[in-house]
């Protein structure tokens, strides 16, 4: 009997963070071994911290509560959407109706990579930014769609630059994807730049998916805008409690926007999955209504990133500092590829884990790879491995 994967499945290279922690466990083994260091771990971006106490301790009461509630609503209960509405209100001034203009969804991916399954027909193009989160284009590609590409650039503040975006390939484009405050770059986009995007956006009609409320609140001078701020018309944002709370395990999160756009999403995912279980949501809410949280993980990750910075520097190596996100996007020496350079890193004696830049982005026109050149560190090491790190790169000019 011969069993093969769809062609879908077959045309998709290797996740990206797949191969990291892969490579990861090789160092760990080597390390078991005594022929390495213990790997410093700056890939994948999962936090370290642990979730809040004050969320774990709800989750007991939670499963109580909901110990016979049978299958949890598709969209999230109304007590949830009801919090993330209060959450918007209280970040951002912004009113949402929590029953037409509000989803639960199960985390960020699993909305993200479903998402254009709604609005995609055979044919209709999808426009992803490169370097971006990969379920941008796979989801496109399930939903028989075609992802274009468009170049995050450091000359262009790494925005999206709209305007150069052809002009047959915005008649044939459905759905733009955005992500701001941006992984991986830790760029930011300010209101002016927002209101030239939905001014083109709406002369295309075409629906932008702003996928910013993971790393919105992870932010170290300025609040980042959600894009809901300057308009509504034609714009759904994707929301998780994942990195806000460190919750990835918990998969919770909302869509909100366009009612238009709301309404679509329900259907479609009413159709895939039975909802966020109601003992997450509640958890989910316990975070959402916390600030202190937030506070504490921005102070964290702005002690990570100036460390990490500093010993960067000390190894003569411009740092562009993020202005957001727990990322830093670095641009490697002259004479040596982003991959070259990780390499480089991954040797015995340094066992520093960083993510290639080619390796999270796509060609794009031209035959351009805009993230070959630069490494992505992500700033989960504790503060004690943040230190060793900067003395393992003292190694790395030896």
């Amino acid at each position: 009997m011969n069993i093969e994967p769809s062609n879908k499945l077959k045309d998709l290279p290797p996740y990206a963070f797949a191969e990291i922690d892969k490579k990861v466990s090789e160092l760990k083994e080597a390390f078991g071994r005594g022929e390495a260091s213990a790997p410093i771990d700056f890939g994948v971006g999962d936090p370290s911290e642990p979730t809040p106490d004050f969320v774990i301790e709800g989750l007991c009461d939670a499963g109580k509560k909901h110990a016979s509630s049978g299958y949890p609503s598709y969209v999230g209960s109304g007590e949830f959407r009801k919090v993330c509405a209060e959450y918007m209100e209280r970040r951002f001034g912004i009113e949402l109706d929590p029953e037409r203009e509000i989803c639960s969804s199960i985390g960020s991916k699993e909305a993200v990579f479903n998402f254009p399954q709604g609005f995609i027909n055979r044919g209709n193009i999808v426009i992803c930014p490169s370097p971006g989160y990969p379920p941008y284009k796979t989801g496109t590609a399930f939903a028989d769609g075609e992802p274009y590409f468009t170049p995050l650039l450091e000359e262009n503040n790494f925005l999206v630059d709209f305007d150069s975006i052809p002009e047959e390939i915005c008649e044939r484009a459905k759905i733009l994807w955005i992500n701001y405050p941006n992984s991986p770059t830790g760029a930011v986009a300010d209101r002016a730049y927002y209101e030239k995007l939905i001014e083109w956006a709406h002369k295309w009609e075409i629906i932008i998916a702003a996928d910013e409320g993971c790393y919105i609140d992870i932010y170290f001078e300025e609040k980042p805008l959600s894009i809901l701020e300057v308009s509504r018309e034609g714009i759904v944002v994707f929301y998780s409690t994942s990195k806000r709370n460190n919750m990835t395990g918990y998969r919770a999160g909302f869509v909100c926007g366009d009612e238009r756009v709301i309404e679509i999403y329900k259907k479609l995912k009413t159709n895939i999955d039975s909802g966020v279980p109601s003992i997450v949501q509640e958890a989910a809410m316990i975070a959402l209504k916390d600030d202190d949280h937030a506070q504490h993980m921005r102070e964290l990750y702005s002690e990570k990133r100036d460390i990490l910075a500093r010993g960067l520097k000390n190894i003569g190596l411009e740092v562009r500092v993020p202005e957001a996100t727990f990322y830093v996007w670095l641009r490697v020496p002259d004479g040596m590829s982003d991959v070259e350079f990780a390499e480089k890193l991954l040797s015995p004696e340094i066992a520093i884990v960083v993510t290639p830049g080619s390796a999270i982005s796509d060609e794009c026109e031209g035959g351009v790879n805009p993230g070959a050149g630069y490494v992505r560190f992500a700033l989960m090491p504790t503060l004690e491995e943040m230190h060793e790190a900067v003395e393992r790169l003292k190694k790395f000019s030896a």
